[in-house]
């Protein structure tokens, strides 16, 4: 078992050979436009139009804290959108939107999904910025529920 690899660079575009999926943390209130997602955003069209159509159609479907929503983009690179923010920040909120246990269960469907593709997974730090979590809390549920089922990880930190 290797553990995550860390590497500088841009998580929208993986560095690796075969079939990629790109992981993100989203919220659950349909949000989308700040923080990652405009760089998935800038690359693909398709996660964003899926997620905001997903969420207006969530009535009838699973939509919510722990789901996950895969996004093929093109022929070897998925997008996952990871629900595992409540809310989001504002400038009265007080404490985090980061739900931990919805990204550990959200991560057990990317799991799943990166094993029947024999997929890598390449993510930024993943509920760490507009939702305000701590990666010292993240890194763990990364390594239980993708790196001991043997899935390769790598994290991007973008930037110089």
């Amino acid at each position: 078992m290797k553990g995550i690899t860390y590497v500088r660079g841009d998580a929208t575009a993986p560095q690796a050979k075969g079939v990629k999926i790109v992981a993100h943390v989203c919220n659950d209130l349909g949000g989308w436009g700040k923080g990652f997602v405009l760089a998935v955003s800038r690359r693909w069209s398709e996660p964003e139009a899926a997620y905001r159509r997903w969420h207006r159609e969530r009535a009838g479907n699973d939509f919510g804290l722990g789901a996950a929503q895969f996004v093929q983009v093109e022929p070897y690179v998925w997008v996952a959108n990871l629900i595992g923010q409540r809310g989001m920040r504002t400038g009265r909120s007080s404490g985090v939107p980061v739900r931990y246990e919805a990204i550990d269960a959200a991560l057990g469907l990317l799991a799943d999904r990166a094993a029947e593709l024999g997929a890598s997974v390449h993510m930024p730090r993943i509920g760490c910025g507009l939702a305000g979590g701590s990666w010292a809390r993240v890194e763990p549920l990364v390594l239980r529920r993708l790196v001991e089922r043997g899935i390769p990880v790598t994290v991007y930190d973008f930037g110089a």
